[in-house]
């Protein structure tokens, strides 16, 4: 039976965007046309094809996909959908009222809608694009340390999408009465028929088995990517998502272990890379997705929306989303992750209570003094070499100045894993182990000693230090897709507040949703009639709750 979404395109593995080469004595690729493609019968038959192949896998986390509307081009889709719009922190006031059933999680048994099933298909395209590479490379013509590296980079990329499908799909690990619920089809290799959804251990288990196996084989190649195609997964980005899925199972002596060693030749950035858009790759970006001009991605890139400088923010009213009002009115001034929000500490000695200068339901200057203020302040903005941000004039509570575009519409690259993440699971993973020094040692590292705030201390213990793990991580990776996931693991409650409330959120989504609300299904998106209609393995045996 012909499967919708887990089967292999033909054709459908793109040559990545610029020259293929590996940092070692073994071989070297040649530069390649960044849109052309391999078929499926070439695509692993020597190491230089699989390395294009493995581009490809990369090149499907950025491209705009055609059975889906504008803006569902992978990581994009995703972070902005699944995990920004729905999450505590992160506002977008102008249409919050037209995005309210995103934002409010109200979606997730709507199993025949797109943004129900987006998540399921795009994900595991990265795992069959993958699996052509895992199950053939070894066989192909070429040294054996390319191959190695080949097998493990996508290892590494079927780790990263079924960890990431666990998010959206399966119960909290914590609800899951030690992973006996639900997991996913491990589709392992190229085959199209009837599969029992594992359980969630067992999805778990296997994510573990790919990441191991594939730091296994990276330092058996001893082969590094290039230290600019961050699109790449290497050796710390197998550590990284091995991480990742070891905090999210709650298992956190493994997470403290894999966090430690994926921040191995990825030092905290400076001040001043902080400072300079997070458009381009800096010292702590472990993997990111590729995005220069070359591979314009036009009006669906992330940029277009979600840069101060992007399209919406210099041609609408849009905005490019902003902070919440609460969180970053609990981080002292003289940080600079603070610096890059439009904050009150920027509107000092102005009425925000006068609905003349100030609209309360959009949060956004609309004229007199907060205007004033509030564009004098964008003035002391932008970053060199790139266009000014918010030229078309509207300024929300909490906007932003963290992302930047380099080039129209909305071009940059987009940080997917950075060392600060890695650091962030180091003070959890201490903090859950009962190791509250170590904890606020990496809390330390990561706001004093990196210079984000020299002034930084910690003495804080028990709940108040988890409060504090949770304000720096939602500040640190505010806008790169983690919030809703934390909120999730976490089981807490999203809580939005009004203007009039201390917040900043549009009435249509100043709403509470509670980790087990009915309504969201525990967090929790149904699998899509997609799969569910097409592959008879959800039906084969006793089904899970």
């Amino acid at each position: 039976m012909k499967r919708y979404i887990n089967k292999l395109f033909v054709g459908s593995l793109l040559i990545g965007a610029t020259s293929l080469m590996f940092t070692s004595c073994a071989s070297d690729y040649l530069d390649t046309d960044p849109s052309e493609s391999v078929s499926d019968e070439t695509a692993v038959a020597t190491t230089e094809n699989a390395y294009k192949t493995l581009n490809g896998v990369a090149k499907t986390m950025t491209i705009q996909h055609s059975a889906y509307r504008q803006g569902f081009c992978g990581e994009n889709a995703i972070i902005r959908l699944y995990e920004n719009l729905p999450s505590q922190d992160y506002n977008y006031n102008y249409y919050a009222s037209g995005w309210a059933d995103i934002h409010n999680q109200v979606m997730h048994f709507e199993k025949e809608s797109i943004y129900d099933h987006y998540a399921w298909y795009y994900y595991y395209q990265i795992i069959t694009q993958a699996n052509a590479l895992i199950n053939n490379v070894m066989d192909a013509e070429g040294l054996e340390a390319d191959k190695k590296f080949i097998k493990a980079s996508a290892l590494t990329f079927r780790a990263y999408a079924f960890e990431k499908l666990v998010h959206y799909f399966c119960y909290r690990w914590q609800d899951s009465n030690n992973g006996a619920t639900q997991g996913l089809p491990l589709r392992l290799d190229a085959s199209t028929g009837e599969i029992k959804p594992s359980t969630l251990a067992e999805t778990m288990d296997q994510i573990y088995r790919d990441c191991d196996e594939a730091v296994k084989l990276f330092n058996e190649s001893g082969i590094d990517r290039k230290p600019s195609d961050v699109w790449i997964p290497n050796l710390s980005a197998a550590h990284a998502v091995y991480a990742r899925a070891a905090l999210w199972k709650q298992d956190y002596k493994t997470a403290l272990e894999h966090s430690k060693l994926a921040q191995n030749g990825f030092p905290l950035m400076s001040n001043a890379e902080y400072r300079a858009g997070f458009c381009n790759p800096t010292s702590e970006w472990i993997m990111g997705c590729y995005g220069a001009s070359d591979e314009n991605n036009w009006y669906w890139s992330y940029g277009v929306q979600g840069a101060c400088n992007g399209y919406y923010a210099n041609n609408t009213a849009c905005g490019a989303g902003s902070i919440g009002r609460e969180l970053i009115n609990r981080i002292p001034k003289g940080d600079v992750r603070k610096s890059l929000f439009l904050t009150e500490d920027n509107l000092e000695g102005v009425d925000l209570t006068n609905p003349n200068n100030f609209n309360a339901t959009y949060c956004i200057a609309w004229d007199g003094d907060v205007y004033a203020a509030a564009d004098a302040f964008n003035s002391t903005q932008g970053v060199s070499g790139m266009d000014a941000p918010y030229k078309a004039g509207y300024y929300y509570l909490g906007g932003q100045y963290k992302f930047y575009v380099f080039d129209m519409p909305g071009i940059g690259y987009l940080p997917l894993i950075r060392t600060s993440e890695m650091v962030l699971i180091e003070a959890e993973a201490n903090y859950f182990l009962g190791n509250e020094a170590d904890a606020r040692a990496a809390l330390v590292k990561l706001n004093k000693d990196s210079g984000r705030n020299p002034e930084y201390t910690c003495n804080k213990s028990g709940e108040d230090l988890f409060a504090e793990i949770r304000d720096y991580r939602s500040l640190e990776l505010w806008g790169e897709g983690f919030q809703w996931s934390d909120f999730k693991r976490w089981k807490l409650p999203i809580v939005r507040h009004t203007f009039a409330e201390g917040g900043n959120a549009h009435p249509a989504v100043a709403v509470t949703i509670q980790p087990n609300d009915p309504i969201t299904n525990n967090w929790t998106w149904v699998v899509p009639a997609k799969e569910t209609d097409y592959n008879e393995g959800f039906n084969m045996g006793e089904k899970r709750e």
